[in-house]
């Protein structure tokens, strides 16, 4: 593997709404990247872009000193890593995966293992921050791993985000981003249960966002969030089934370790509700419309 960084081949497999911007921040930046995905019209963009093609994880992994996953589940992970045509069929001797997918960790820690069998270091390196923040290189990024296989990836990592910090050992990338999640649902559901209540007593929820969160109720979510809802823009930034796909990683890891989350329960259910209405594929701020659906109102919005 090269030493000079401006020298290493990077491969990318998975551009969907997250993995495309994230693969085009590294194309900018100068690397030699190697892309690989399911439909090919994002491959194509990314090759007008400078980014060579591949047929499969195998000959990404052939062409590349570091191959970065970005899939949207545990058994995608899996069979892009260790499947008969994955990454590891077509890796060298000190090939890095990092894989920035949200999956279980008991999953991550599996694939470490095999892939350590064969020489190929892997770091967990889930992210946060949205559709917003891959587009914006502000993602966070919490990493599990070796630690020098870390720093030797943190020129990579800070391409992609502004707060990226190792964690600790194998899988704790992936248990980080499940603590991650509890509050993102949270704060999902609380500002829906908000808004909705806001305009069924009579106050103007739009006045009614400005005026809290300035104050304790400020997150990240009342910044970003009520201002698409607002223009009835309920298009996925992250979408609702992801988000429930990640609430039931929370929920399996609970159960293993013995703790009761009963207000994550509670949400994830709120997102089920989601899912069985048909509404996967919209934001997970859409959520608030099962809240809209038990209250029989519907959010005004207006186009300024």
């Amino acid at each position: 593997m090269s030493t000079n960084f401006s020298e290493l081949r990077i491969g990318f497999i998975g551009l969907g709404l997250m993995g495309k911007p994230m693969a085009g921040h590294l194309i900018k930046a100068g690397y030699a990247v190697t892309v690989h995905n399911r439909s090919q019209t994002a491959v194509d963009e990314l090759v007008a872009s400078g980014a060579q093609a591949a047929a499969s994880p195998r000959e990404v992994a052939g062409q590349s000193d570091i191959v970065i996953t970005m899939l949207p589940d545990s058994p995608d992970v899996e069979a892009v890593a260790l499947g008969p045509n994955g990454i590891l069929s077509g890796a060298r001797a000190g090939l890095i995966h990092i894989d920035m997918s949200t999956i279980a960790a008991t999953v991550t820690r599996q694939i470490a293992q095999a892939e350590a069998e064969h020489d190929v270091k892997m770091l967990d390196a889930p992210v946060s921050g949205g559709d917003i923040g891959a587009r914006n290189a502000t993602l966070s990024i919490m990493v599990g791993g070796e630690v020098d296989t870390f720093s030797y990836c943190l020129p990579i990592f800070e391409k992609l985000g502004k707060r990226i910090i190792h964690i600790g050992p194998s899988g704790t990338g992936q248990i980080t981003k499940a603590a991650n999640q509890i509050m993102v649902a949270a704060q999902m559901v609380a500002m829906s249960e908000l808004l909705v209540l806001a305009q069924k007593a009579g106050a103007d929820p739009t006045k009614v966002i400005e005026a809290i969160k300035g104050g304790a109720a400020q997150c990240w979510t009342l910044d970003n969030k009520p201002p698409r809802l607002f223009k009835g823009n309920r298009a996925p930034g992250f979408k609702a089934s992801m988000q429930y796909k990640d609430l039931n990683i929370v929920m399996d890891m609970a159960k293993a370790f013995g703790v009761p989350l009963p207000a994550t329960a509670v949400n994830a259910q709120l997102f089920n509700a989601m899912i069985t209405a048909g509404r996967g594929n919209e934001d997970n701020s859409a959520v608030i419309s099962v809240l809209e659906d038990l209250a029989r109102i519907h959010l005004q919005t207006h186009s300024e």
